[in-house]
């Protein structure tokens, strides 16, 4: 059984930093799309960021680029998000979720939440003006 940990939110300033991680145990072999979510109160789920386990790949949404980062350590089976630049309206819960993949050259991870079966159970992250 896949099970996602999030840690490192908390409340910063505008313009303050903060680092998620997300610790994965129970995976099997191969490689695998590990996402961040997130969803703030009234709004749809948004995928923030992506990264394919097999070549570290990445992906972000707009809103993001060039302020976060998304990263990993494979022997610990952990997953970073670096948020600096942080702005009111990244204030949301953030989720970690993954699935098993197996892409392509040209292949990328999906942005849609409904493509990942496994989840955290999310870390609150607020950003005042």
């Amino acid at each position: 059984q896949v099970q996602l940990v999030e840690s490192g939110g908390g409340s910063v300033q505008a313009g303050g930093s903060l680092r998620l991680s997300c610790a994965a145990s129970g995976y099997t072999y191969g490689s695998h799309c590990m996402g961040w979510f997130r969803q703030a109160p009234g709004k749809e789920r948004e995928g923030v960021a992506s990264i394919y386990t097999g070549d570290g790949r990445t992906y972000y949404t707009d809103s993001v680029k060039g302020r976060f980062a998304i990263s990993q350590d494979n022997a610990k089976n952990t997953v970073y998000l670096q948020m600096n630049s942080l702005k009111p309206e990244d204030t949301a819960m953030y989720y970690c979720a993954s699935y098993r993949a197996r892409l392509g050259v040209a292949g990328a991870c999906s942005t849609a939440g409904s493509s990942y079966p496994y989840w955290g159970q999310g870390t609150q992250v607020t950003v005042s003006s």
